[in-house]
């Protein structure tokens, strides 16, 4: 890891986001305007784990192309993750960072992996639940997805990568880490179909290693209904010290 990985608070940067034309409501008190010194916390970085393959997929809609019902019939999550710079205690956009996210399904399966310890499910081949997005001029990125089922071991988590491609397309910085739900809203979204077909999860962010040990309360989504339609919205905004 290169340096130091910071999380801006969501109400800190929502002025420097709103400023710049992102679609963020804004907080109760006001925050500095773009540009202006940011109060950035530290965010963990987590393990890779063993389900990331680099598929070289830019895309938004990560449910596209395929007829797996635990993905076609998952719950909607439009997911937005911003990317800043920090640079002398000022935040800016981190503009064309490569962000991969890649997730389970319904199911508790990953795609493109073969069956084993983990899930007894073969999906090589298969390619859902996975790809990336170039940050633009404000610095974020946008994903069509779904909200994950859990699999033995862990709580219900999103793995996502940062990266900044140098012009050779090599990689000059990389950070890893994961994204998690409050466990409340995991609760509702499990006791619908088809998430309820699994049956009852044993682990939740309290008892998950990962979580628990790896700082993951600085990981949570703030997540919320759509606001039109079913499903649910969620944010998260990262800074790094490149």
């Amino acid at each position: 890891m290169a340096g130091r990985n910071l999380r801006m608070g969501r109400r800190d940067v929502i002025g420097a986001l709103g400023a710049m034309g992102a679609a963020f409501a804004l907080p109760s008190r006001a925050a500095p305007v773009a540009g202006a010194a940011l109060d950035c916390v530290a965010v963990p970085e987590m393990t890779e784990g063993p389900f990331f393959v680099d598929e070289n997929l830019e895309r938004s809609d990560l449910k596209a192309g395929t007829t797996e019902p635990f993905v076609t019939e998952g719950l909607p999550l439009a997911l937005e993750i911003g990317v800043f710079q920090l640079t002398g205690g000022t935040c800016a956009p981190l503009v064309s960072s490569q962000v991969d996210i890649w997730h389970a399904s319904a199911e508790g399966v990953y795609s493109d992996e073969r069956s084993g310890r983990i899930q007894d499910k073969d999906t090589v081949g298969e390619k859902y639940l996975r790809g990336y997005q170039r940050t633009g001029r404000n610095g974020v990125v946008t994903f069509a997805t779904i909200y994950p089922g859990w699999y033995a071991g862990r709580t219900i988590h999103i793995h996502f990568k940062v990266r900044t491609i140098a012009r050779s397309g090599r990689a000059t910085h990389d950070f890893t880490s994961q994204l998690f739900f409050d466990d409340a809203i995991n609760d509702a979204v499990l006791a619908r179909s088809p998430y309820s077909k699994r049956g009852s999860r044993k682990v939740r962010n309290s008892n998950d290693g990962i979580y628990r040990r790896g700082g993951g309360s600085v990981l949570l989504l703030d997540a919320r209904p759509a606001p039109h339609g079913k499903g649910y919205v969620a944010t998260f905004n990262v800074g790094l010290r490149i």
